[in-house]
């Protein structure tokens, strides 16, 4: 049965409070700093707003765009429509609302007398500090710091320049501390505790060295030591691991009602009958014609660990031959010959929906979650799995990585999929050449080609869980995300005609070009070249998904947001506007 955790409860007076400057104009009958927050329920009902406004949501998450996954619709990024004249007031945007109340709480939860509460709840308010400004430098990079609250007499403050961002991240590690200190060792996936600190210092840390690093900027091992170092505590200490029961662990992770606390560390709780919480995540992969492209497939490797792109031909195999005798993975993340979604009693054939043929089927579940809004699905937002990763990344990076670094961290993950070692000698003795064209930054180092493998498992690992574009950000391997650079292809057909989809020897796809040659009443699909479907080669070659537009990346620019020109006349030019961005502010 699904848990009912009701934590976006707030009553309306803490909104009203929080949302006034001067807080001497609330009336003597209302909630009030002085009678606040003396109370764990009282720090609770606040620090509850946090979850809700903060933390990323599936239907966000699993719809990001990079260079794995197109769907309709593409985001800004891609599309190159960010722009200085934009609100940008989300959460995790330019806007600092959540900041204030983080730091209303902070300095009021000395009203509180129980030593206990008042110490978890602080711990609470300084993770979703680290949270809420580590959203920010991956954004905007240099940010103003405020660990005060503002008032409108402050002007001083309000119009304060922004601040180098390893000022802010080093903050954010502070920030961090204090709250793997202050938070409860226990599992609960519905609320932060030591555990789910210690991971994020672990991505914060990792994003900023490798930032860092394939930027050629100071302090980059700093940082990656402290990621590792967060990773390595909560390898060794959390008594977390990865869900390994039945046949398909993999995909029925992320098929489960109730998020899996054996390896999910937070997640974001759904639950429609009690709470009217859902989301659309199953609804978006048919609704916006999601597809993994043939570059993210091709990062799948054989089932007995060789490299599918070592195989000859592999460039032109049809779908049903090119999914066999993969990683088991990869079945249970795309839509593969004798795939039977949850409570079905027979396979699905690819009728070709998705934009390039290779449909997501990570995160759907049975039939009943298929409408808007219909999903009640928990989303992980840490995870063991990635925080292994993240281990055995930093220490690859720095140059101290080990065999036994390997299989305490990625090469758990391969045994939960039931797949070969990563073997850290061979990795880099034999770079593949396939990754190297993937990421060419990776151009040098003794590591290079477990950093390579590595990256491999990254991909296939966390695939459609919102880490794939900020991957690309902090290995500085935009260009490798727009079409200029990869065209969106998808699966390979040789020609007009028949297909047999499923692999149940009878055909149910017909493409065709000028004559169809299936009767309606032969129950085929059928999509027709230059109007249903396009191929990269007129009447053969690859799907290719947004063939008409060619997007673009300014490697100078487009890394970072542009700071909204409002924000930068109300400061008088004290915020300064990011590298290649122009505005109308004249300042």
């Amino acid at each position: 049965m699904k848990r009912i955790y009701n934590i976006f409860t707030i009553i309306p007076a803490l909104a009203f409070l929080a949302a006034g400057c001067d807080l001497t104009l609330v009336p003597e009958d209302r909630v009030t700093p002085d009678t606040y927050f003396k109370t764990a329920t009282d720090l609770k009902l606040w620090s509850n707003h946090y979850y809700y406004a903060l933390l990323d949501n599936g239907d966000n998450a699993s719809r990001i765009n990079a260079d794995d996954m197109v769907d309709k619709s593409m985001g800004s990024v891609i599309q190159g429509t960010r722009l200085p004249s934009d609100k940008m007031d989300g959460a995790n945007e330019w806007n600092w609302t959540e900041l204030r109340k983080i730091n209303y709480q902070l300095e009021h939860s000395s009203n509180c007398q129980d030593e206990t509460a008042r110490t978890q709840y602080d711990g609470v308010a300084y993770f979703f500090r680290a949270y809420f400004y580590f959203q920010k430098v991956i954004r905007f990079g240099d940010v103003p710091w405020y660990d005060k609250v503002l008032n409108s007499t402050d002007e001083e403050f309000l119009k304060k320049p922004r601040e180098d961002r390893g000022v802010i991240m080093d903050h954010v590690m502070e920030d961090l501390d204090r709250a793997i200190e202050m938070l409860p060792a226990g599992r609960d996936v519905s609320r932060v505790t030591k555990w789910t600190a210690l991971a994020m210092k672990s991505r914060a840390a990792l994003y900023e060295g490798t930032w860092r690093k394939y930027r050629n900027l100071p302090d980059a091992d700093k940082y990656l030591r402290q990621a590792a170092d967060a990773a390595g505590e909560f390898i060794k200490s959390s008594g977390y691991g990865l869900k390994t029961d039945g046949d398909e662990p993999y995909r029925n992770l992320f098929c489960a009602d109730d998020a899996d606390a054996s390896e999910v560390i937070l997640a974001r709780i759904y639950n429609f009958e009690t709470l009217n919480l859902s989301n659309s995540i199953q609804f978006n992969v048919r609704n916006d014609a999601q597809g993994f492209t043939r570059r993210f497939i091709n990062h799948y490797l054989m089932a007995d660990g060789s490299r599918f792109t070592d195989k000859e031909g592999y460039e032109t195999m049809t779908y049903v031959d090119e999914v066999k005798d993969r990683d088991p993975r990869l079945a249970q993340t795309v839509l593969c010959p004798g795939y039977i979604q949850k409570e079905a009693k027979k396979p699905t054939a690819n009728d070709m929906t998705s934009m390039t043929g290779y449909e997501p089927i990570k995160f759907v579940s049975s039939a009943a979650h298929s409408g808007a809004s219909k999903g009640t699905l928990d989303w992980p937002l840490f995870r063991a799995a990635e925080v292994y990763l993240n281990y055995a990344e930093a220490l690859a990076e720095i140059g101290d990585l080990t065999q036994g670094d390997l299989d305490k961290s990625v090469n758990v993950i391969r045994d939960r999929a039931r797949m070969p070692h990563l073997i850290m000698d061979e990795a880099n003795l034999n770079p593949d050449p396939f990754l190297e064209k993937c990421y060419p930054n990776v151009n040098k180092g003794d590591n290079k080609g477990v950093i390579l493998e590595i990256r491999r498992e990254r991909t296939v690992e966390l695939v459609n869980e919102g880490f794939r574009q900020w991957d690309m950000f902090r290995w500085k391997e935009g260009a490798q995300m727009v079409n200029s650079t990869n065209r969106y292809y998808g699966m390979w057909f040789p020609a007009p005609g028949l297909y047999d989809m499923d692999g149940d020897g009878k055909n149910d796809l017909e493409i065709y070009k000028d004559v169809q040659q299936s009767k309606p009443s032969d129950g085929l699909t059928v999509r027709k070249i230059g109007s249903d479907i396009f191929l990269s080669d007129g009447d053969r070659g690859y799907v290719e998904a947004w063939q008409n537009l060619t997007y673009d990346w300014d490697e100078d620019r487009d890394y970072l947001w542009p700071v909204p020109a409002d924000q930068r006349v109300l400061t008088g030019g004290a915020l300064t506007q990011n590298p290649g961005w122009k505005d109308s502010t004249n300042l």
